[in-house]
């Protein structure tokens, strides 16, 4: 009678003990993460700007680079009168950890007033493409994007102002 009254003691004992350990050590279980949260991009005022240059007979081009530096090939002579260039800036917002891939759109036509054509093409970024979101969510990363404008002969673009749009799209990984 004492044995079992032993035993009963050490199983009180040792049930206790468990059921204190199992409310003590109780993990928040989850069946499903929530979704995560798509990217967000948006536009700056900083556009892509080529800024003023001249050119000849021949044409070239001319480049910035995402850090924003400018240089021509060909005849194309790159002045300095005071008009800006500078790489497009967009803001992005993504999760920390999130894979972003940049997809360049087609080339794009910039139309001149009073006449004429060039053709832009979307250069490298900055970050370069496949980049790591290494910050919140509520915190943007600049993602500058250079380019490259083709010009042609004077006669095929005429001096005057160039617009148009590119396209980027960003695929989360």
């Amino acid at each position: 009678m004492i044995s079992s009254k032993i035993s009963d003691c050490w199983f009180r004992i040792i049930f206790i003990i468990l059921v204190v350990f199992m409310y003590s050590v109780s993990p928040v279980l989850k069946a499903q993460e929530p979704p995560p949260r798509p990217i967000r991009i948006n536009a700056t005022a900083q556009g892509l700007s080529f800024g003023a240059f001249y050119h000849g007979a021949s044409g070239g081009t001319v480049v910035i680079t995402p850090a924003g530096a400018r240089s021509s090939t060909g005849d194309v002579v790159l002045l300095s009168l005071g008009i800006p260039f500078s790489a497009a800036l967009f803001e992005v917002h993504a999760h920390r950890g999130t894979v972003i891939s940049i997809l360049n759109g087609p080339d794009a036509v910039l139309t001149g007033i009073p006449s004429g054509t060039m053709n832009l093409h979307i250069g490298s970024s900055n970050p370069s493409s496949p980049f790591v979101s290494n910050v919140n969510f509520n915190i943007a990363i600049p993602l500058y994007i250079g380019g490259t404008l083709t010009v042609g002969n004077s006669a095929a673009n005429p001096p005057g102002s160039y617009n148009g749009t590119f396209d980027i799209t960003l695929v989360r990984e």
